[in-house]
């Protein structure tokens, strides 16, 4: 695409989409950071039309701010079919959302786990794949930055219960990057899957962050703790060959943000 390009970033305030913002911007292009603080919201089509005026791309990667079933499915069913009408109207050439490297193995049923979320984000794929806009769909492995989320999850009393489930993270600057160049490329109508360079087991990804944090809790390794309470295996969170790999190592990342720490 040329220097002119206008990409609107749906979810550009949030962790992804701020990065994805500041690279597109960077590169000179036109980057409209759309959410509901800036008047754009997808759920009820407010700002939309005006918004994607213009537009030859739209990154979507604004979440549901809720993991239930319900609240999940609700929120990328209304919010995909609102924003990929105004699309339609709008004349967008590429549409690009991120989405979950294993989502389709994610699903199975398990009471209070994640797998109702992972059911919405194949409902999203399904509309964005019915749409007629040429897309380009983003998997992206789990971030460095939810590793603390991971360990809070299977927290007991003083100890963490967590399978040794396969996992190749990615640091969310590598994952904004990638999805920044997918953007200002031409749809693939179909994905492309992003992850880390380094396969790690998930009781061990813990136990570092733990170390580098001086966190005392003590990991133990339970093969049925799965995965948010989804039975995995090691093919369900790890990307295959073809996989963009980021550049940043878990442990890099680690001794960066514990040396950036206050004391």
């Amino acid at each position: 695409m040329n220097k002119k390009t206008k990409v609107v970033v749906i979810g550009g305030s949030g962790l992804i989409g701020s990065k994805v913002v500041n690279i597109l911007r960077q590169r000179g292009h036109g980057v409209v950071a759309a959410s509901p603080s800036s008047g754009v919201n997808t759920l009820t089509g407010e700002g939309l039309a005006e918004a994607l005026k213009g537009a030859q791309a739209v990154v979507d990667v604004a979440n549901s701010p809720s993991f239930e079933d319900k609240p999940a499915m609700d929120f990328f069913e209304t919010s995909g079919r609102n924003l990929l009408a105004a699309e339609k109207a709008a004349g967008v050439k590429h549409h690009v959302a991120l989405s979950v490297v294993g989502t389709d193995r994610l699903t199975g049923s398990g009471a209070g786990s994640l797998s109702g979320y992972f059911r919405a984000k194949m409902a999203q794929e399904n509309l964005i794949k019915a749409s007629g806009i040429p897309f380009t769909i983003v998997y992206a492995t789990q971030f460095f930055e939810f590793v603390k989320g991971i360990a809070q999850s299977a927290t007991g009393a003083s100890t963490i219960r967590l399978s040794s489930v396969l996992m190749q993270p990615i640091v969310s600057d590598d994952v904004a990057a990638a999805v920044a160049d997918v953007a200002l490329g031409q749809p693939v109508n179909g994905m492309i899957e992003v992850a880390g360079p380094d396969q790690i087991r998930q009781d061990e990804l813990v136990r570092q962050f733990l170390a580098a944090t001086g966190d005392t809790r003590n990991v133990i390794t339970d093969a049925n703790a799965g995965y948010f309470g989804i039975a995995v295996n090691d093919e369900s969170l790890v990307p295959g060959d073809a996989a963009r790999l980021g550049k940043t190592h878990y442990k890099d990342w680690l001794k960066r943000s514990s040396a950036q720490k206050p004391a």
